[in-house]
């Protein structure tokens, strides 16, 4: 089960990752854009409060790479607290932004919260 609960961590590590670049990189190019069905004046507008968030998220794939490599009681504690942020994050998101985030970014991270547990 820790395995499964490692692979799920590294998964919800790498779809933050992948937000920090979406964000930070590629907002005002295509794949950017489309990310949030945004038109070229409304992603130049926001692509400072977009680079913002992404690098927020590269804090919360940082923080769960370091949970992944560190030695317990540490890597366990870590792991636990930085899925409890993108939890919140994205319960936080989907009640002011868009729904789809509680399931894009809670929803993951719930359930590897919940290997997390399982496997200790």
């Amino acid at each position: 089960m820790e395995a499964v609960a490692n692979v799920l961590v590294a998964l919800v590590a790498a779809l933050h990752v992948y937000i920090l670049v979406m964000e930070m990189f590629l907002w005002q190019r295509k794949p950017g854009m489309s990310f949030h069905g945004f038109d070229r004046e409304m992603a130049r507008r926001t692509a400072a409060m977009a680079a913002n968030q992404g690098l927020y998220n590269g804090f919360l794939a940082a923080g769960l790479v370091w949970g992944l490599v560190a030695a317990d009681p540490t890597g366990f504690r870590v792991q636990v607290f930085f899925l409890a942020c993108v939890i919140v994050a994205g319960v936080y998101g989907a009640a002011t932004a868009n729904v789809r985030i509680l399931v894009a970014q809670a929803l993951p991270g719930a359930i590897a919260l919940a290997a997390v547990l399982l496997a200790r």
